[in-house]
């Protein structure tokens, strides 16, 4: 798949055997290479590789260092710190992660770099939202970049995780370069008004957390029309006197990708119920909107609409 002038592949084999310049592990803070890949790593390509790793440790979460590829075919390992000695994953985690070993890539005018699921190991985090993590981060990072890397793998072990990261990906870039352009984006969020409170939705997609309901305006769509259809898809509810609060247009707004967002307030009509693409729904009283933790930047949304509520 070409992302302007860089290929992704997905393929399936043994990351430590692959010819490229450099190989990402997925490191913790402390740069010790114990179980998983970096026990692999370790292994196939010496102990030196720790030794110089360690040597430029600790490293926070998210950080990226390189060493040395000792005995193995690629010239650099770059160690990306997912987690911390507590072993705690998250969707932040991953995403830091992968930005700094691209930077890291980058620094190093390297041409081609291979990652394993980041997250997915001793993590344990879910294999669909790695790789929908780490393919927003690919985008973002061929778009904007006057790259020297022209080649990047996901380089997946076993069969299923293979198999789960190409239907993925391969529809994940599909989707966003094909059906939604270039961008930025144009998208709606909707503050639905019920008299017990708002409706939140718990996303099922990176990035994770609560959010207001929202999303992409379509081709031919006017921004009204957008935020009435949402409403219906994502809480299943008819929306009246439909008004607008404020357009967002901060480029990292999103993490994802640069999104413009027009947010609307609307009075709800019906009975609430989340969509196929959400984790969960609820009606949250004003008092305590701010209590919880949100995707993109809609506690800031919401403390405009708190502030004009006054």
């Amino acid at each position: 798949m070409r992302i302007k002038n860089t290929t992704l592949n997905i393929i399936k084999a043994d990351i430590t055997e692959l010819n490229v310049d450099a190989i990402v592990n997925a490191a913790n803070t402390k740069l010790l290479m114990g179980g998983g890949v970096a026990g692999v790593v370790k292994k196939k390509g010496g102990e030196t590789i720790e030794k110089e790793a360690v040597k430029k440790g600790p490293i926070g979460i998210g950080k990226a260092i390189w060493t040395k590829a000792g005995r193995l075919k690629a010239k650099y390992i770059i160690h990306a710190a997912t987690m911390g000695m507590d072993f705690k994953m998250d969707d932040t985690k991953i995403r830091k992660a992968c930005a700094s070993a691209l930077q890291c890539a980058q620094q190093l005018k390297i041409k081609s770099i291979a990652f394993p699921a980041l997250g997915c190991g001793i993590g344990g985090f879910p294999i669909v939202g790695a790789a929908k993590i780490m393919t927003q981060e690919v985008i973002k990072f061929a778009r904007l970049q006057k790259s020297s890397v022209k080649e990047i793998i996901f380089c997946l072990y076993d069969e299923e995780t293979f198999k789960i990261f190409d239907k993925t990906v391969t529809g994940y870039v599909q989707h966003i370069l094909e059906d939604l352009g270039m961008g930025p984006y144009i998208t709606v969020d909707i503050i639905i008004e019920l008299p017990e409170g708002i409706i939140l939705i718990e996303r099922s997609n990176p990035p994770y957390g609560w959010a207001l309901p929202g999303g992409f305006v379509d081709y031919g769509e006017s921004l009204e029309q957008a935020a009435i259809r949402e409403a219906k898809e994502e809480t299943n509810m008819k929306v009246e006197t439909l008004r607008q609060l404020h357009t967002y247009s901060e480029p990292n707004r999103d993490l994802r990708f640069h999104t413009i967002s027009t947010v609307f307030i609307a009075q709800g009509k019906g009975t609430p119920k989340f969509g196929d693409d959400a984790k969960g729904l609820k009606v949250v009283r004003c008092e305590d909107l701010l209590k919880l933790d949100y995707a993109f930047d809609h506690k800031e949304v919401i403390k405009d609409y708190l502030k004009q509520r006054k």
